[in-house]
């Protein structure tokens, strides 16, 4: 029974009362009980900023960025409203890390689960938050993520018995909420403008790293930066602050909306234990600095147990890749302590680990498993392998990337949309490759031969209930020795991080070395250069869902896939995410 309803009662309501009935139901699964709506009106507009010293257009929530923490308890609603007042450009807005069951429609991916919201518009989106954790939301339209709209989501766990703080299998005192980003001078327009010229111009290594939305641009007094208006006064890029009271013990929740940088994260002076992941729970492990991808969140605890008479660096340093940023950073203060809040500490900033230290940043990786008492085990085996490789590629003189040799372009009508009414002609009906061609004897440390590939936007077509594997190969890019970190995200699921190796991939060898015993669940992953990373789902949320590496640029670019799973099982769609493609005209 739910509600006082049976299935049998529910199953009317839901027939005349879509979108009530995906969210009563979904309340009802995480207690619905205690469950409130928290709503909010947001307003996206470009405003001048100026996060890192340097004026510039920005997009904006309610004339912020980043924008508000959403903050809400396991099994609330989330109603917003979005006003699209960017006049002149579309918008989409994605809750990462969210799984819309019930609601697919409100995924926020443009081209997969709606069409975008167009300038003057106004759109609601409402879901259920169905389980604790640290979370994120970000613009997915174009590279309009990298401009500034993004934020943190936190769900805390249902009161129970006890209250909330005994349900989880750690004590804190209290906590802060750590956002990190990388931030470019030029506009997003300049950047998807050069990824498609011939020859490609790159979109370069960012300017700044931000930290709750605030940096410092070093090269104030080139030329350049008193043109663009550079003021390392501006209270814009005055330093984040997190105040600490002596003895007490602090979650820090941390999230990478970065746009490029695989990031290291430090506060100095005091060691961190990871102890969740994605919302998930981690068997705890001590670390002095973490490694965090584009896509991923975590929590940390500390205790503010050092000198309290000194302030002392966040430090946000560029890892995987060559960094020609500078550190990013904030400041811890202690309450009571003689420091003013905002005084520099007296040392310098953490520099963090060797950039190309790979193996540091894998046993990291392999140290995230699950907590004990929290573990779910995986299925045993999968019904079905999906094994992608992952290459940069050239189509018509244009740089693209692509997995086994096709680069992923969206339609022009969303897949959940053309699905449900059944538009045949809204995609490529043939089925995407599942491995790629000379597997056995393929050298992932070599440019590839043939650097062509094609171009489709066929998606993958799952069993629902069916369990998969998914493994992403990394290999050698279109430059010899060269192979880039790629944090891929997951959208509508956790799975299971089964494993992470070092060169190719053997289908016949690797799958005995998978851990089935405590793998973490995750919605994002890091596959690391020249390796491999397995991970396993149960395709079990109907709709439509993308599956892309985190880093802009990159999806831009062709990496990243969609699968379909149930989509029959889906309600009546919402109009309001119609009007683009073979739809237009029935917004």
């Amino acid at each position: 029974m739910i509600g006082g309803l049976g299935r049998s009662s529910a199953a009317p309501l839901c027939a005349e009362r879509r979108l009530l009935c995906s969210l009563f139901l979904a309340a009802a699964l995480f207690g619905a009980a205690s469950a409130a709506t928290r709503r909010h009106d947001w307003d996206i507009s470009y405003q001048f900023t100026s996060p890192d010293c340097v004026r510039k257009l920005a997009v904006t929530i309610n004339g912020h960025t980043p924008g508000p923490t959403i903050r809400a308890v396991q099994g609330d609603t989330i109603v917003v409203n979005v006003k699209n007042s960017l006049l002149t450009e579309n918008v989409a807005i994605h809750w990462h890390g969210i799984r819309q069951i019930g609601t697919p429609w409100a995924d926020g991916t443009e081209g997969v689960t709606q069409c975008p919201i167009l300038p003057g518009d106004t759109f609601t989106y409402t879901f259920v938050v169905d389980r604790p954790g640290t979370y994120m939301y970000h613009a997915h339209y174009g590279m309009q993520r990298s401009a500034g709209l993004n934020g943190m989501i936190v769900v805390e766990v249902a009161a129970g018995a006890g209250g909330a703080g005994e349900r989880e299998p750690f004590r804190y005192d209290r906590e802060h909420t750590v956002l990190l980003n990388d931030w470019w001078h030029r506009s997003t327009y300049e950047q998807a403008a050069g990824l498609a010229s011939v020859p490609m111009v790159w979109v370069g290594e960012p300017q700044s790293l931000l930290i709750n939305g605030r940096g410092r641009f070093v090269n104030c007094s080139s030329a350049a930066a008193t043109a663009a208006s550079c003021n390392v006064s501006h209270p814009d890029c005055a330093p984040a602050v997190f105040a600490v009271v002596p003895g007490k013990t602090y979650r820090f929740r941390i999230a990478s909306v970065t746009s490029l940088s695989a990031l290291n994260f430090e506060i100095e002076g005091h060691e961190m234990t990871v102890v969740e992941a994605d919302g998930h729970y981690v068997k705890p492990f001590v670390v002095k600095n973490l490694n965090i991808y584009s896509g991923e969140t975590y929590s940390v605890l500390i205790t503010a147990d050092q000198d309290p008479n000194r302030n002392y660096w966040l430090a946000s340093n560029v890892v995987s890749r060559k960094p020609a940023t500078p550190t990013g950073t904030a400041i811890l203060t202690y309450y009571g302590g003689r420091s003013s809040p905002r005084a520099r500490p007296p040392t310098p900033p953490p520099a963090g680990p060797a950039w190309n230290d790979t193996a540091y940043r894998v046993r990291q990786s392999l140290a995230t498993v699950a907590h004990p008492a929290h573990a779910v085990a995986p299925p045993a085996s999968s019904e079905r392998t999906i094994l992608l490789l992952n290459t940069q590629n050239k189509i018509d003189g244009r740089i693209k990337w692509a997995l086994n040799n096709v680069s992923f372009t969206l339609p022009h009508t969303p897949y959940l949309v053309a699905m449900k009414r059944g538009l045949l002609g809204a995609f490529d009906q043939r089925p995407p490759p599942e491995t790629y061609d000379g597997l056995a004897a393929y050298d992932v440390y070599a440019v590839q031969k043939n650097p062509n590939a094609t171009t489709s936007d066929a998606p993958y077509r799952l069993r629902f209930g069916s369990v998969v594997d998914v493994v992403l190969q990394n290999a050698n890019m279109l430059a010899a020795n060269n192979s880039e970190t790629h944090p891929w995200h997951l959208h509508g699921h956790d799975f299971w991080v089964l494993g992470y190796g070092a060169g190719r991939f053997d289908p016949a060898v690797h799958p005995a070395t998978y851990n089935l015993k405590d793998p973490i669940m995750k919605n994002t992953v890091a596959v690391h250069p020249f390796g491999w990373t397995a991970l396993r789902f149960r395709a079990d949320n109907p709709g439509v869902w993308a599956f892309h590496c985190h880093i802009e640029a990159h999806f831009f670019m062709g990496m990243g896939i969609v699968f379909e799973e149930g989509v029959e099982r889906v309600g009546d769609l919402p109009p309001e995410i119609m009007g683009c493609g073979k739809t237009r005209g029935d917004h």
